[in-house]
């Protein structure tokens, strides 16, 4: 008898437990959804400008999945429930960066044709001179090594520019800013004066900080009959 009370007991905590674990299990589920929603959300952005951090979110939504197939709903649902927030801090991380290069390619873009614009002027006026007109500093063999850079700066920097186009930004940056520095060592070699620098844009004003809340009248008091 004693035996089979035993067996009943476990057959009903084995119930108990498998009706708790049903229980956990569409929770879990639905938390994992909106995890997989949230991190889809923001993959595309996050791989392209904060790589490091997607793949921090990704192992952390794979680490919840490998608890769902271990049927560890509660620590999944816990897991999962935490990955929303993640995703949305990660993509603010991406965006800003995104800004970031976006500023560096707007004032790479303004800087570099105006360099070579210069460098272009400097040459053609050089190349009206007879040899024995250039300035002391100014060689044929310089003046023939500066039209080639020139053209290499032009090759460059439209190459430079198909690649931002595809939308790989940081490498565009990279390029352009190696053209920047060529067209530099250019303008010096040719006696050009730099191009002024651009002033930056002022920061955007701080939002006012928010009125005091009322106070809280005390409440009346009672007028005794």
């Amino acid at each position: 008898m004693r035996r089979i009370f035993v067996s009943i007991a476990a057959t009903l905590f084995i119930a108990v437990m498998l009706m708790a674990c049903a229980d956990e299990k569409g929770p879990a589920e639905l938390g994992m959804q909106a995890a997989e929603q949230a991190v889809n959300a923001t993959k595309a952005e996050a791989t392209k400008f904060v790589p490091d951090q997607m793949a921090a979110l990704n192992a952390t939504l794979a680490s919840a999945k490998d608890k769902m197939a271990q049927k560890e709903y509660k620590a999944a649902l816990a897991e999962a429930q935490a990955i929303p927030g993640q995703a949305k801090v990660v993509l603010a991380a991406a965006m800003a960066k995104k800004d970031e290069l976006t500023k560096k390619w707007t004032d790479l873009s303004q800087k570099v044709p105006q360099m070579v614009d210069a460098i272009q002027a400097k040459v053609d006026a050089l190349s009206q001179l007879k040899p024995k007109k250039l300035p002391k500093d100014i060689t044929v063999e310089k003046l023939a090594e500066a039209k080639t850079a020139l053209d290499a700066l032009k090759a460059d920097f439209a190459k430079a520019q198909e690649t931002f186009k595809a939308g790989n930004m940081a490498d565009a940056i990279a390029a352009t800013t190696a053209i920047q520095e060529k067209a530099t060592k250019a303008m010096e070699a040719l006696g050009i004066a730099p191009p002024p620098e651009v002033p930056a844009a002022p920061a955007a004003p701080a939002a006012p900080a928010a009125p005091p809340a009322a106070p809280v009248a005390p409440p009346a008091a009672k007028q005794k009959s």
